[in-house]
Protein backbone atom coordinates (compact mmCIF):
# COMPACT_ATOMS: atom_id res chain seq x y z
CA UNK A 1 0.00 0.00 0.00
CA UNK A 2 1.40 3.38 -0.98
CA UNK A 3 0.22 6.98 -0.99
CA UNK A 4 1.71 10.13 -2.47
CA UNK A 5 1.61 13.26 -0.35
CA UNK A 6 3.48 16.54 -0.81
CA UNK A 7 5.92 14.91 -3.19
CA UNK A 8 7.08 12.37 -0.59
CA UNK A 9 6.53 8.65 -0.98
CA UNK A 10 5.01 6.96 2.03
CA UNK A 11 4.90 3.16 1.97
CA UNK A 12 2.93 1.16 4.49
CA UNK A 13 4.35 -2.07 3.35
CA UNK A 14 3.56 -5.69 3.03
CA UNK A 15 5.96 -7.72 0.95
CA UNK A 16 3.16 -9.38 -1.02
CA UNK A 17 5.12 -12.18 -2.77
CA UNK A 18 6.99 -13.08 0.43
CA UNK A 19 3.79 -13.26 2.47
CA UNK A 20 2.15 -15.39 -0.21
CA UNK A 21 5.05 -17.84 -0.27
CA UNK A 22 5.06 -18.05 3.53
CA UNK A 23 1.36 -18.92 3.63
CA UNK A 24 1.78 -21.57 0.95
CA UNK A 25 4.84 -23.17 2.60
CA UNK A 26 3.17 -23.25 6.01
CA UNK A 27 0.09 -24.85 4.47
CA UNK A 28 2.24 -27.49 2.76
CA UNK A 29 4.04 -28.19 6.04
CA UNK A 30 0.70 -28.81 7.77
CA UNK A 31 -0.51 -30.90 4.79
CA UNK A 32 -3.65 -28.82 4.47
CA UNK A 33 -5.65 -28.05 1.37
CA UNK A 34 -6.54 -24.46 0.65
CA UNK A 35 -10.09 -25.29 1.73
CA UNK A 36 -8.81 -26.69 5.05
CA UNK A 37 -6.98 -23.45 5.79
CA UNK A 38 -9.92 -21.34 4.62
CA UNK A 39 -12.27 -23.07 7.06
CA UNK A 40 -9.88 -22.61 9.95
CA UNK A 41 -9.31 -18.93 9.12
CA UNK A 42 -12.92 -18.09 8.37
CA UNK A 43 -12.25 -16.87 4.82
CA UNK A 44 -13.03 -18.22 1.36
CA UNK A 45 -10.85 -20.68 -0.52
CA UNK A 46 -10.54 -18.08 -3.27
CA UNK A 47 -9.02 -15.62 -0.78
CA UNK A 48 -6.40 -18.20 0.18
CA UNK A 49 -5.57 -18.75 -3.48
CA UNK A 50 -5.12 -15.02 -4.11
CA UNK A 51 -2.96 -14.56 -1.03
CA UNK A 52 -0.68 -17.45 -1.94
CA UNK A 53 -0.14 -15.87 -5.36
CA UNK A 54 0.94 -12.65 -3.67
CA UNK A 55 -2.20 -10.73 -4.57
CA UNK A 56 -2.84 -9.02 -1.25
CA UNK A 57 -4.09 -5.66 -2.52
CA UNK A 58 -7.70 -6.64 -1.80
CA UNK A 59 -7.03 -8.36 1.52
CA UNK A 60 -7.39 -6.64 4.86
CA UNK A 61 -4.70 -6.94 7.52
CA UNK A 62 -7.29 -8.67 9.71
CA UNK A 63 -7.83 -11.34 7.03
CA UNK A 64 -4.07 -11.91 6.61
CA UNK A 65 -3.67 -12.33 10.36
CA UNK A 66 -6.63 -14.72 10.45
CA UNK A 67 -4.99 -16.89 7.76
CA UNK A 68 -1.67 -16.97 9.65
CA UNK A 69 -3.18 -17.62 13.06
CA UNK A 70 -3.89 -21.38 12.54
CA UNK A 71 -0.15 -21.85 11.95
CA UNK A 72 0.79 -19.96 15.10
CA UNK A 73 2.38 -17.31 12.85
CA UNK A 74 2.02 -13.54 13.12
CA UNK A 75 1.95 -10.68 10.62
CA UNK A 76 3.72 -7.39 11.32
CA UNK A 77 2.95 -4.16 9.50
CA UNK A 78 6.11 -2.49 8.22
CA UNK A 79 6.22 1.25 7.49
CA UNK A 80 8.88 2.64 5.12
CA UNK A 81 9.52 6.32 4.50
CA UNK A 82 12.19 8.09 2.45
CA UNK A 83 14.83 5.36 2.33
CA UNK A 84 15.16 4.64 6.03
CA UNK A 85 14.55 8.15 7.35
CA UNK A 86 11.70 6.85 9.50
CA UNK A 87 14.06 4.41 11.24
CA UNK A 88 16.41 7.27 12.02
CA UNK A 89 13.55 9.36 13.41
CA UNK A 90 12.47 6.47 15.64
CA UNK A 91 16.06 5.99 16.82
CA UNK A 92 16.34 9.70 17.58
CA UNK A 93 13.16 9.56 19.66
CA UNK A 94 14.54 6.63 21.66
CA UNK A 95 17.94 8.33 22.01
CA UNK A 96 16.32 11.55 23.21
CA UNK A 97 14.29 9.71 25.82
CA UNK A 98 17.33 7.70 26.95
CA UNK A 99 19.45 10.84 27.15
CA UNK A 100 16.86 12.63 29.26
CA UNK A 101 16.63 9.78 31.76
CA UNK A 102 20.41 9.44 31.89
CA UNK A 103 20.79 13.14 32.62
CA UNK A 104 18.20 13.07 35.39
CA UNK A 105 19.74 10.00 37.02
CA UNK A 106 23.20 11.54 36.89
CA UNK A 107 21.82 14.60 38.66
CA UNK A 108 20.46 12.34 41.38
CA UNK A 109 23.86 10.74 42.12
CA UNK A 110 23.55 7.68 39.89
CA UNK A 111 26.46 6.42 37.80
CA UNK A 112 24.95 5.53 34.44
CA UNK A 113 26.22 3.09 31.80
CA UNK A 114 24.28 3.15 28.50
CA UNK A 115 23.72 0.26 26.07
CA UNK A 116 25.22 -2.55 28.13
CA UNK A 117 25.12 -5.69 25.98
CA UNK A 118 25.09 -9.19 27.44
CA UNK A 119 25.14 -12.86 26.44
CA UNK A 120 24.52 -15.30 29.27
CA UNK A 121 23.78 -18.95 28.46
CA UNK A 122 21.89 -18.12 25.28
CA UNK A 123 20.09 -15.10 26.74
CA UNK A 124 21.21 -12.10 24.72
CA UNK A 125 20.30 -8.46 24.58
CA UNK A 126 21.24 -4.94 25.57
CA UNK A 127 20.28 -2.98 28.67
CA UNK A 128 19.38 0.59 27.71
CA UNK A 129 20.69 2.06 30.97
CA UNK A 130 22.42 0.27 33.82
CA UNK A 131 22.71 2.64 36.78
CA UNK A 132 24.58 2.38 40.08
CA UNK A 133 23.86 4.30 43.29
CA UNK A 134 27.02 3.91 45.31
CA UNK A 135 25.69 5.35 48.60
CA UNK A 136 22.99 2.69 48.85
CA UNK A 137 24.68 -0.03 46.75
CA UNK A 138 21.60 -0.15 44.54
CA UNK A 139 21.54 -1.36 40.95
CA UNK A 140 18.90 0.01 38.58
CA UNK A 141 18.03 -1.68 35.27
CA UNK A 142 16.26 0.75 32.93
CA UNK A 143 14.29 -0.31 29.86
CA UNK A 144 13.47 2.63 27.59
CA UNK A 145 10.60 2.18 25.13
CA UNK A 146 9.64 4.86 22.61
CA UNK A 147 6.33 2.99 22.28
CA UNK A 148 4.72 0.08 24.08
CA UNK A 149 3.94 -2.50 21.40
CA UNK A 150 3.90 -5.94 23.01
CA UNK A 151 3.14 -6.00 26.73
CA UNK A 152 4.10 -9.66 27.15
CA UNK A 153 7.39 -9.35 25.25
CA UNK A 154 8.36 -6.15 27.06
CA UNK A 155 7.75 -7.59 30.53
CA UNK A 156 9.46 -10.89 29.71
CA UNK A 157 12.61 -9.22 28.36
CA UNK A 158 12.69 -6.66 31.17
CA UNK A 159 12.43 -9.45 33.76
CA UNK A 160 15.36 -11.19 32.08
CA UNK A 161 17.51 -8.07 32.27
CA UNK A 162 16.66 -7.40 35.92
CA UNK A 163 17.42 -11.03 36.78
CA UNK A 164 20.78 -10.96 35.00
CA UNK A 165 21.59 -7.39 36.07
CA UNK A 166 23.64 -8.19 39.22
CA UNK A 167 25.86 -10.65 37.34
CA UNK A 168 26.40 -8.25 34.44
CA UNK A 169 27.12 -5.35 36.79
CA UNK A 170 29.65 -7.36 38.80
CA UNK A 171 31.48 -8.70 35.76
CA UNK A 172 31.52 -5.47 33.76
CA UNK A 173 31.84 -2.76 36.40
CA UNK A 174 32.65 -4.41 39.71
CA UNK A 175 29.33 -3.31 41.21
CA UNK A 176 27.98 -5.61 43.94
CA UNK A 177 24.42 -4.52 44.72
CA UNK A 178 22.52 -5.01 47.95
CA UNK A 179 19.30 -4.20 46.12
CA UNK A 180 18.22 -4.46 42.47
CA UNK A 181 15.46 -2.38 40.87
CA UNK A 182 13.81 -2.36 37.47
CA UNK A 183 12.31 0.60 35.66
CA UNK A 184 10.43 0.81 32.36
CA UNK A 185 10.40 4.29 30.82
CA UNK A 186 7.80 5.47 28.30
CA UNK A 187 7.35 8.84 26.59
CA UNK A 188 4.75 11.07 28.22
CA UNK A 189 2.28 10.89 25.34
CA UNK A 190 -1.47 10.33 25.28
CA UNK A 191 -1.18 7.21 23.12
CA UNK A 192 1.23 5.51 25.52
CA UNK A 193 -0.78 6.52 28.58
CA UNK A 194 -3.96 5.11 27.02
CA UNK A 195 -2.20 1.85 26.19
CA UNK A 196 -0.94 1.51 29.77
CA UNK A 197 -4.46 2.20 31.06
CA UNK A 198 -5.91 -0.54 28.82
CA UNK A 199 -3.43 -3.10 30.18
CA UNK A 200 -3.11 -1.70 33.69
CA UNK A 201 -4.16 -4.93 35.44
CA UNK A 202 -1.18 -6.81 33.97
CA UNK A 203 1.28 -3.92 34.09
CA UNK A 204 0.39 -2.98 37.65
CA UNK A 205 1.33 -6.46 38.89
CA UNK A 206 4.76 -6.31 37.28
CA UNK A 207 5.44 -2.57 37.64
CA UNK A 208 3.43 -1.28 40.62
CA UNK A 209 5.40 1.90 41.37
CA UNK A 210 4.41 4.98 39.33
CA UNK A 211 4.74 8.76 39.04
CA UNK A 212 5.93 10.71 42.06
CA UNK A 213 6.72 7.51 43.95
CA UNK A 214 9.24 6.60 41.23
CA UNK A 215 10.88 10.03 41.44
CA UNK A 216 11.05 9.86 45.23
CA UNK A 217 12.68 6.42 45.11
CA UNK A 218 15.19 7.45 42.45
CA UNK A 219 16.30 10.40 44.57
CA UNK A 220 16.63 8.29 47.72
CA UNK A 221 16.74 4.60 46.75
CA UNK A 222 15.86 2.16 49.49
CA UNK A 223 15.45 -1.54 48.78
CA UNK A 224 14.11 -2.99 45.57
CA UNK A 225 11.64 -1.28 43.24
CA UNK A 226 9.71 -2.16 40.10
CA UNK A 227 8.27 0.88 38.38
CA UNK A 228 6.93 2.49 35.25
CA UNK A 229 7.80 6.13 34.51
CA UNK A 230 6.41 8.53 31.92
CA UNK A 231 9.10 10.96 30.78
CA UNK A 232 9.04 13.90 28.40
CA UNK A 233 12.11 13.73 26.12
CA UNK A 234 14.16 16.92 26.05
CA UNK A 235 16.22 18.39 23.23
CA UNK A 236 19.16 18.62 25.61
CA UNK A 237 20.04 15.27 27.16
CA UNK A 238 21.50 17.13 30.13
CA UNK A 239 18.09 17.62 31.72
CA UNK A 240 17.83 20.80 33.76
CA UNK A 241 20.51 22.73 31.86
CA UNK A 242 18.26 25.57 30.77
CA UNK A 243 14.79 26.74 29.79
CA UNK A 244 14.82 24.82 26.49
CA UNK A 245 14.83 21.50 28.32
CA UNK A 246 11.08 21.66 28.80
CA UNK A 247 10.24 21.80 25.07
CA UNK A 248 8.60 18.71 23.61
CA UNK A 249 10.14 16.82 20.73
CA UNK A 250 7.03 16.89 18.55
CA UNK A 251 4.20 19.36 18.17
CA UNK A 252 0.89 18.23 19.61
CA UNK A 253 -2.48 19.66 20.44
CA UNK A 254 -2.42 21.73 23.63
CA UNK A 255 -3.35 19.92 26.77
CA UNK A 256 -3.66 21.06 30.32
CA UNK A 257 -1.60 19.56 33.07
CA UNK A 258 -0.55 20.38 36.58
CA UNK A 259 2.80 22.13 36.95
CA UNK A 260 5.66 19.89 37.93
CA UNK A 261 6.12 19.52 41.68
CA UNK A 262 9.33 21.27 42.86
CA UNK A 263 11.95 18.76 43.86
CA UNK A 264 14.15 19.24 46.91
CA UNK A 265 17.35 18.16 45.21
CA UNK A 266 18.75 17.38 41.78
CA UNK A 267 17.96 19.41 38.65
CA UNK A 268 15.33 22.10 39.05
CA UNK A 269 13.84 21.48 35.58
CA UNK A 270 13.95 17.92 34.34
CA UNK A 271 11.23 17.80 31.71
CA UNK A 272 9.60 14.96 33.67
CA UNK A 273 5.85 14.56 33.90
CA UNK A 274 4.07 12.16 36.25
Amino acid sequence: MQCQRSGALHSVGVNDPSVGRAIRLLRYQHRWRQQDLAERAGVSQGSISLMERGRLEGASLRAIRAVLEPFGARAWLDVRWRDGLLDRLLDEHHASLTGTVSGVLSGWSWEVAPEVSYAVYGERGSIDLLAWHAASSTLLVVEVKSELVSIEATLRKHDEKVRLGPRIAAERFGWTPRAVAGLVVLPDERTQRRRVERHDVVLRRALPIRGRAVRAWLQRPSGSMAGLWFVTPTNDARAGSGPDTRRRVQASRPRTSEPATPMPEGPVSTGIRT
